[in-house]
């Protein structure tokens, strides 16, 4: 069947579309977790990774640089106790909403760079082309991650992964070129004194031909030669003749160019296969984050060397780079001895247990394995510590939502104007301009009972084109629609049905299966191969679904 140009094929689940209204919380510092430069604009935040990614996106949408993630891999291994079609879909339900935020946070020059094995990474590529739009990606990155053979495995020895690279505009992102080797220049040389430096023989013929530059060259011991077959000259014959008048000799070999070093790029275009000799593979990983936490070593780290590589590509010294699955903390600290700014998100215990002591090394300069002795790192920096705040509803006694005690006056005003749009930045002096969503529109939230004397002060003193939004927990009937140019509102109730409160955990949330015995999708319902055929031969739309049964 012929397919539109314009067919979008879309890979659906189980859960699909269900995607949660997120709470956009506040983060809170930690001081006694901060370490360092006090005025340091690095973050590593504790917490839920899709609520912490929702607290960032107001004020980071757009500007972070380079996005690395190594998401959970194997969803077998995560639920070994549940179907496979359940996991699979669980897996898809968890990494599609976290990667709609983090594209909203990728810099319009930014790219985001995901670890993944073969377990999901097939799906991982659709889901990527419909979040970031197929027409972004840029290439998948195969690294070697072993050493030796699985001599205990079933099939195959799997000895690499996969890394999915993603720009947010490919038109205009470039990649960086890596710095050239010791061993790259060993290979130039200067055999003949020449002034102009360092260089090496290059071959003459290109292989794009040009009849132009296709034309027979008498070398100097008579002979007659041309380029291969199919091939023509880099230089045309003017520029020929005068690069034998610059540094012609006698010889009967084919001509070749001089390439001095000095005129070559300074860096290296990155393959698309990296060896472990050049990025390093697992055992390097561990060896690594041992040095940090020896008795609870971190399952799946990632050797620095390999996020080094990543950073080197995508990111310069003061670009913003985050990771929202930091485990044993190797983005940040990478990021950190490379000169970048960094965002690191970790949930469970090993933002304190491994991050927070590998970084405090990274800091202090007492950290020189990994890639230390390659930067020439030594110390300096720091970080702050942030938490999530709670859920800002939770309800009373009477399940009615309320404000939650937690909650001091401050931390409210900031949540509402999160809640609300507006940017919370407080005036030294108006006491009612807290937040702001434009130069004269603002935010006030008080829990002070709100009377038409209060709204009329604060009228005298607005100016001509500024305009107010109040927040409060109690207020005179006459104040509503009091002012054209200043809007009162009633809270916990403006904010019902707008996110969903109370919840801290988005996690995988496992859903358990009937038993053995008990009803189960029929093996009829599966779909073996996706093919013209499997579509049929009715007219598509130009939306198509692929539907997936587990």
């Amino acid at each position: 069947m012929a397919k539109n140009n314009n067919q979008k094929l879309e890979l659906t689940w189980i859960g699909k579309g269900q995607e949660p209204k997120l709470e956009p919380r506040i983060l809170i510092e930690q001081p006694e977790y901060s370490y360092g430069d006090p005025d340091t604009s690095n973050m590593l935040i504790q917490g839920d990774n899709l609520l912490a990614l929702k607290a960032l996106e107001q004020e980071y949408a757009g500007k972070v640089k380079c996005i690395y993630i190594d998401p959970p891999y194997n969803t077998g291994n995560a639920f070994e106790h549940y179907d496979d079609g359940i996991e699979h879909s669980q897996w898809l339900n968890l990494i599609i909403p976290r990667l709609r935020l983090l594209r909203e946070l990728l810099s319009n020059e930014g790219s985001i760079w995901i670890s993944i094995d073969d377990d999901e990474s097939h799906y991982l590529k659709v889901v990527c082309d419909e979040v970031f739009g197929r027409q972004n990606f840029v290439s998948n990155v195969i690294w070697e991650k072993k050493y030796s053979p699985q001599n205990d495995a079933k099939w195959l020895s799997d000895s690499h992964d996969h890394i999915l690279v993603y720009a947010k505009n490919k038109e205009i992102w470039r990649p960086f070129l890596l710095p050239r080797t010791e061993e790259m220049d060993k290979r130039y040389k200067n055999y003949d004194n020449d002034l102009r430096g360092l260089w090496k023989s290059s071959d003459l013929s290109v292989k794009t031909y040009s009849a132009s530059t296709d034309f027979p060259i008498q070398i100097p011991s008579g002979r007659i030669v041309n380029p291969p077959a199919g091939y023509s000259w880099r230089v045309s014959k003017e520029k020929f003749e005068a690069l034998v008048k610059d540094n012609g000799k006698d010889g009967n070999n084919v001509p070749s160019i001089k390439r001095f070093l000095s005129d070559v790029q300074e860096g290296l275009v990155s393959k698309t296969i990296w060896y472990r000799i050049e990025v390093g593979d697992n055992q390097d990983a561990k060896r690594e984050v041992k040095q940090f936490n020896s008795v609870n070593v971190f399952a799946t780290p990632k050797p620095e060397k390999l996020v080094y590589r990543i950073m080197s590509l995508a990111s310069k010294e003061g670009d913003l780079v985050l990771d929202s699955f930091l485990g044993s903390g190797t983005t940040a600290a990478v990021a950190h001895k490379m000169g970048r700014k960094w965002i690191g998100i970790e949930l469970g215990e090993h933002a304190k247990t491994h991050c927070i002591p590998r970084l405090k090394q990274v800091i202090a300069g007492s950290d020189q394995g990994g890639i230390s002795s390659m930067v020439g790192w030594d110390g300096g920096g720091g970080f702050k510590f942030y938490t999530l705040a709670p859920s800002l509803l939770n309800k009373d006694k009477y399940d009615n939502w309320v404000i939650s005690k937690e909650y001091n006056p401050d931390m409210l005003a900031a949540a509402m104007a999160k809640q609300s749009g507006f940017r919370y930045e407080p005036d030294g002096h108006i006491y009612w301009k807290q937040g702001r969503s434009s130069e004269k529109d603002y935010i006030y939230t008080t829990t002070q009972f709100m009377t038409v004397e209060m709204l009329e002060k604060i009228r005298e003193e607005m100016g001509p084109d500024e305009s107010l939004m109040i927040c409060a927990k109690i207020y005179q009937r006459e104040c509503e629609n009091r002012f054209a140019n200043i809007t009162v509102k009633k809270i916990p109730h403006m904010l019902l049905g707008k996110c969903e409160f109370g919840k801290e955990d988005y996690s995988l949330n496992i859903v358990n299966l009937p038993h053995d015995g008990d009803a189960s999708p029929s093996d009829d319902m599966a779909i073996d191969k996706i093919t013209d055929e499997n579509l049929g031969d009715e007219p598509v739309n130009q939306s198509t679904q692929i539907n997936l049964f587990y």
